[in-house]
């Protein structure tokens, strides 16, 4: 898969490209990430990639020129996709639809944000990671990236993001690892017994229940089956008795 970025500050996507699992799936030829230098398609001596806004009113606004320059360049017939806040919320669904795609473009917007021509000429969806406003576009950027690069094939296992919050509508279970006992905590019985059956039973339980308590807006969009819905009044019961 190919992640095009278009942005303002290119330094800032070094470190990302350059460590973790971004830098494994990118040697293993799973991901290509391309930063875009928008600057680069500015056409005057300056560089100035921002003017006042028409109307009047704070801040600056991002030229259209440049804009269309770059994505004319990229050519590129896969989704472009603008950092907003009055996109569509990112979640775990829209992670896995977008890593489906063979070629996505990210636009890092800045300022107060990017012309309303670039939007209607080449945008097919904005996206917001949250409802709050940062100072640019590039961390919810390499949100994006990041959530749909972890789904590619190839990246990472299967069964690891298959077990990720969100990604069958409920939250992940606790997690433990060596020592069995710490600071006289001790992890759960049940996960040291070898017996797979009861683990994954205990799982699925703490999943529910760690999503009725913390989000149980989650359960009221979900069809849950039947041994859900039996753990779920176990839980609920626990809960009252508590």
């Amino acid at each position: 898969m190919k992640i095009n970025i278009l942005t303002l500050f290119p330094a800032m996507f070094e470190g990302f490209k350059g460590e973790s699992i971004i830098k494994r799936a990118i040697e293993a030829g799973h991901l290509e990430i391309n930063v875009v230098d928008i600057r680069e398609y500015c056409f005057d001596k300056h560089k100035q990639a921002d003017d006042m806004p028409f109307g009047g009113g704070a801040g600056m606004v991002m030229k259209p020129e440049p804009l269309f320059k770059a994505l004319k360049d990229i050519d590129t017939d896969g989704k472009i996709i603008y950092t907003s806040p009055q996109g569509r919320r990112l979640e775990q669904k829209l992670a896995v639809e977008l890593s489906k795609e063979m070629e996505i473009t990210i636009i890092a917007g800045h300022y107060e944000g990017i012309d309303e021509r670039v939007v209607g000429a080449f945008v097919d969806m904005e996206i917001s990671i949250g409802d709050y406003v940062l100072t640019g576009g590039e961390l919810p950027a390499m949100v994006i990236a990041d959530a749909v690069a972890r789904l590619i094939p190839g990246v990472i296992k299967k069964e690891s993001y298959e077990q990720d919050s969100f990604y069958n509508g409920l939250l992940d279970y606790p997690h433990y690892t060596r020592p069995a006992s710490y600071e006289g905590m001790n992890v759960p019985q049940v996960l040291l017994s070898g017996h797979h059956k009861n683990i994954d039973s205990w799982r699925k339980k703490q999943s529910l229940k760690r999503t009725y308590i913390r989000r149980p807006d989650l359960l009221e969009n979900r069809e849950l089956t039947k041994e859900e819905k039996k753990l779920l009044e176990e839980i609920k019961r626990e809960i009252d008795f508590s």
